[in-house]
Formats: C-alpha cells, structure tokens, sequence
C-alpha cells in the first residue's frame, strides 16, 4: 500500500487473558470488528497497545497476528520505538519485514535525552528501513517535546519521515505543524477531545486509543467533515465529545479496557501494574457510552 496515510487509525489495543498473557484470539476479534467498522487503519504496539510491558519477543508476535488477520484489508503503522536505537531498529526491520504499511516510532524515554540525541535515533532508526516513518511526539511519557520547529528540522534530514502524531494536547502546537509544515508532512493529532478540531483544521486523521470503544462513530465524524457537511459533523460530535473527554480524565489504557467492557468486546486487563478502571470515572464511562 503506497498511498498517503490519511483518516482515523485505531491506537489497537493489546487484548490479556485473565493471567496476563496476550489472548491471540481476543486480538483477531478486535481487528475484524475494527476493520469492519469502517476505520481505515490500525496501528498496533502504541501506547494504548501496552507495548511498554510487552518483551520484545511478544511485540513481533503480535504484530505478526494483526497483519496476518487484517491480510491487506487496511494499512498497519505498528509502534516499533523503545529505549535504545538498536532495540528500535531490530523492531523496525523486523516490521518492515513482515509487511508493516509505515512504522510509527516515539522518542526514547525514561532518559532525558538532548534534541541532538534525539534526532540521531530518529536518522538511525528511520534510516534501517525503507518503509516511511510516523515521528510520535508524546511527551508526557518522553520527556522531551517535539515541537513544530524541531519536527520540521527532523523532517527535513530524514527524507522517510513522512507522518507526525502529535499527542502533546497543545491544539497551538498541531495548527502550526499542519500550516507550517503540512506541505512536507501528513499530520495525524493523537489526542482524544481534539479529534474534530484537528480535522478541521486539516489534519491527516488521527491516531485513537477510542477507536477500541467507538469506531463506527468516529469513522462517521470523519466522513460528514470530509463531505463538507459540518453541521452533521457537529452534531455527530457533541454526542461523542463526552465519552472523549472521559477516557482522557485520567489513566486512559484503564478506560479504553473498561469502554470495551462496556460496549460488549472486552479485552481482559492492563497488564500489572495497571488496575482496573473503578469508581466515579467507571460509571461517568458508562454513562456517556449509554447514551451514545
């Protein structure tokens, strides 16, 4: 698949058994109910996917599963970043190789490495494939922000970084991306409650955590703004905005699992450390859910 990546792109969550361990069949079920319901690829092993409490030997297992079940039906962006360039690399190869469409790859985190650093794992990495890459600029797990500037700089010496998701929550931040450098670069706006605006404004799509819970539904806000018919758009959206705004008031990989609990396709627990969405943010869950 050659053609530019645009529309909404499932963040795939990492289907557990009740021990913990990846449920292969659990995994197939959601990427056909994702599929069938109109979204327009999936980008496995993110951080909705869990990929940080994954070995890498279980992140090329399960990318191997989801390209097998998706079989060419949509474009697949597996998340192939980690904390050293090597790790990252053999990742990347590894997808490249196994048919990935594009890589989305986040900075290193843990270390607070400089711009340069940064940029030399961005070329490094980019540069062991030949597939294009999607810079994910997530700071909040990071460390370090990619703003507009440095994302235009890094596009400019790395000539496969063709995709930037933008998960910083600075709406200011991905207008610029979009206007400054859109020219150059295909912008996808990860965060939730920005979903409309960012289309709006003339994002790519985006990348979403939320297309677990509600598919069909942002495939549709997608469809009414691509058809120039905001006013179904909005409307569309004001029904939607709630459930958005509460996967994003906290833990988010707890609400997604809960919101798929919710909607009848569970995907069994976080993998420990993480803990079941409970309390007031369950039940506002539930509520916005129901009354979709």
């Amino acid at each position: 698949m050659s053609k530019v990546l645009k529309g909404v792109y499932s963040a795939v969550a990492t289907p557990f058994t009740r021990d913990q361990q990846i449920d292969e069949a659990g995994l197939r079920r959601l990427v056909d109910r994702t599929i069938e319901s109109g979204i327009h690829g999936l980008v496995p092993l993110g951080s909705t996917g869990e990929f940080f409490a994954l070995s890498r030997g279980e992140r090329e297992c399960a990318l191997e599963v989801v390209l097998e079940q998706t079989a060419g039906r949509v474009p697949v962006v597996p998340h192939t970043g980690a904390t050293s360039t090597a790790e990252a690399i053999a990742l990347s190869q590894h997808a490249e190789k196994a048919g990935a469409t594009a890589l989305m790859l986040v900075a290193p985190y843990y270390e607070p490495f400089s711009i340069d650093e940064v940029k030399s794992y961005y070329k490094d990495v980019a540069g062991s494939v030949s597939i294009p890459v999607m810079a994910y600029n997530l700071p909040a797990a990071t460390g370090v922000n990619l703003t507009p500037q440095i994302l235009g700089d890094l596009i400019d010496e790395v000539p496969n970084v063709k995709y930037v998701k933008d998960t910083s929550g600075d709406f200011t931040a991905a207008a610029q991306l979009i206007h400054e450098f859109g020219d150059k670069v295909s912008v996808f706006v990860g965060w939730d409650t920005l979903f409309y605006a960012a289309l709006l404004e003339g994002a790519a799509g985006s990348v979403i955590g939320a297309a677990n819970v509600v598919p069909r539904q942002l495939v549709d806000v997608y469809d009414a703004i691509a058809a120039s018919d905001l006013e179904l758009a909005r409307k569309l959206w004001a029904k939607l905005f709630p459930v958005m705004s509460t996967l994003v008031s906290g833990g988010y990989t707890a609400a997604v699992k809960a919101g798929m609990e919710l909607v009848g396709h569970p995907a069994g627990p976080q993998r420990a450390p993480g803990a079941a969405l409970a309390g007031p943010r369950l039940r506002e869950l539930e509520k916005a859910l129901a009354a979709l």
